[in-house]
């Protein structure tokens, strides 16, 4: 079992059937958030259990909770099909980041929330040396988890090359690249490859990316955050399609 802790996580996979089995309510929360919670509960035929502070700290993986965990099965990673076909039935072409080797929980998760925000239609992680979707995940993600399908994939160089062969162009992010975001056109079907924490875009990714594109910088610091990178290149995307 996974546990998805805090309001409004738990919320968001009420909503979207994510296959909750029982919800833990600290019995001294505030009545409408607990009301809240548990009409939807009923309506989705998810035991509720009211319990102390104490209990809730035992279950907690995050201490985040905000007076709310629930158990839930576990995650189940998406296919690249699913990411296709949730770009069609949008009637939009295809958005996709591809994560290699992040390997924060935090980043993760704020990647995931920024992405299903903006329209990105998947997120792709590799099987290995890299953070999976946990508890902290759909927590910072604040359940956008429930909504992006999140593909798992053993080798990221290989999925590249079937994404290109469905017409995708692949961007990969990194200050060594010729242009900047805003100089790109990524309004089509695309790609986004953001690097790990500390080594960035490993180099066989890299080449084969079809171009690398770079955040404009102006301070002393000469990098982004990896979720922050994401982000800004998210909302460019986001831009060019005319949002």
């Amino acid at each position: 079992m996974r546990k998805i802790e805090g309001k409004n996580p738990v919320i968001e996979a009420l909503k979207s059937d994510a296959g909750l089995d029982t919800i833990y309510i600290n019995k001294e929360m505030a009545e409408s958030a607990a009301v809240k919670i548990a009409m939807l509960a009923k309506e989705k035929n998810v035991i509720v259990k009211y319990v102390d502070k104490q209990a809730l700290a035992r279950l907690s993986e995050g201490n985040r909770h905000q007076g709310v965990i629930a158990e839930a099965l576990e995650y189940e990673y998406k296919e690249i099909e699913d990411i296709f076909k949730l770009a069609n039935s949008k009637n939009e072409k295809p958005f996709i980041l591809i994560l290699d080797e992040i390997t924060d929980v935090h980043n993760l998760g704020a990647i995931i929330r920024t992405a299903e925000c903006c329209g990105a239609h998947g997120i792709i992680i590799p099987k290995h040396r890299a953070a999976g979707v946990n508890s902290v995940v759909a927590k910072t993600s604040a359940g956008a988890v429930e909504y992006l399908p999140v593909v798992r994939v053993t080798n990221i160089n290989q999925t590249i090359e079937e994404l290109k062969e469905k017409g995708l162009w692949i961007y990969g992010a990194d200050m060594a690249g010729e242009k900047y975001i805003y100089e790109e056109k990524l309004d089509g079907a695309v790609g986004i490859v953001i690097g790990s924490e500390g080594k960035g875009i490993s180099r066989l990714i890299k080449e084969n990316c079809d171009s690398l594109i770079k955040i404009p910088m102006k301070g002393n610091v000469s990098s982004l955050n990896a979720s922050c990178a994401a982000s800004v290149i998210i909302y460019e995307v986001l831009r060019q399609r005319g949002i």
